[in-house]
């Protein structure tokens, strides 16, 4: 018998799949941060079964083209270094479930718990107008949708390609007539036009930490991840704009993740929250709309 025709259950190939992306040494971080999970979640979608398959499934007995086609699937994890997500072509954020490609970033921002709180205790109401500045896939702004019912939302993005992938994801949960995509670069396609809450993840990883990025993250779009030297190009643009687009008592948050050092240096006389989040995550800030008037000189300065 050989070693794969061994492997008769789905707990099998679970197992056979976190041994060997541990020898491979692979990089966990879009979606799932451990072998277990990532093993799991790619057999049970080469199977065609649900991530909330009850545990008692997993003694069920694969036939041979299952299993064929589930080492495949993770040995192409293996040897091509692709984030799960894109070899399903789906991810979770927020609880809800997106369509992804290498088109966008692979969902994976903490402001998945801040709209779970509904951004709690910043928001002094709910939101009338929604904007997911740098929307990617969408899952923030959707999610948001979702959080507010009552809210109109636009998902705004400079890549046409992502805008895309938006378009579907607003189709697949039924929004279209709350939400909308729309091509901005940062805040420039808005013209007039003010928001209750502007929730952004932009471009923010800095040069040094591009080049030291795992091969995972070659996947991914680029033009999502870099955002000069220190990778605040985009935030000190959004920054300079920021109160020209938010309401009387709006709010604006902002992720930066390690690029959050770099914010702190650059302007060290506003006083920036920093989110703290019970379930992971770091480098999320928020500003009232009378923060960003007030400091709006200082972050023109800055350009």
């Amino acid at each position: 018998m050989t070693e794969l025709a061994a492997l008769t259950t789905i707990k099998d190939l679970v197992r056979w799949g976190v041994s060997r992306f541990h020898e491979a040494g692979l990089w966990f971080g879009h979606g799932t941060d451990n072998a277990w999970d990532e093993s799991r979640l790619l057999v049970l979608s080469g199977l065609s079964l649900a991530w909330e398959t009850p545990p008692e499934y997993m003694d069920c007995r694969v036939t041979e083209s299952e299993r064929a086609a589930v080492v495949a699937l993770l040995q192409q994890r293996i040897d091509q270094r692709i984030p799960a997500a894109y070899l399903t072509g789906h991810a979770r954020f927020a609880g809800l479930d997106f369509i992804v490609d290498e088109r966008v970033l692979v969902p994976r921002s903490p402001i998945a718990e801040l709209i779970a709180n509904r951004f709690e205790p910043w928001l002094e109401r709910d939101p009338v107008r929604i904007l997911d500045l740098c929307s990617g896939s969408g899952c923030i702004g959707i999610a948001c949708a979702y959080a507010f019912p009552q809210a109109e939302v636009v998902l705004a993005d400079l890549s046409t390609d992502a805008l895309a992938v938006a378009e579907e994801n607003i189709e697949a949960h039924q929004v279209q007539d709350r939400v909308e995509a729309r091509w901005s670069d940062g805040l420039d396609g808005m013209p007039g036009e003010r928001f209750d809450l502007i929730v952004s993840n932009p471009p923010y990883v800095d040069a040094q930490d591009m080049d030291g990025l795992p091969d995972e993250y070659q996947h991914e779009p680029e033009i999502g991840l870099a955002c000069g030297e220190d990778g605040l190009d985009l935030v000190r643009r959004i920054l300079a704009e920021a109160a020209d687009h938010l309401t009387e008592d709006g709010v604006l948050v902002i992720e930066v993740g390690n690029s959050m050092v770099h914010v702190m240096a650059e302007w060290p006389e506003v006083d920036f929250e920093w989110v703290p989040f019970k379930h992971g995550g770091h480098g999320v800030f928020v500003l009232s709309a009378a923060q960003c008037r007030d400091h709006q000189e200082l972050f023109q300065a800055s350009l």
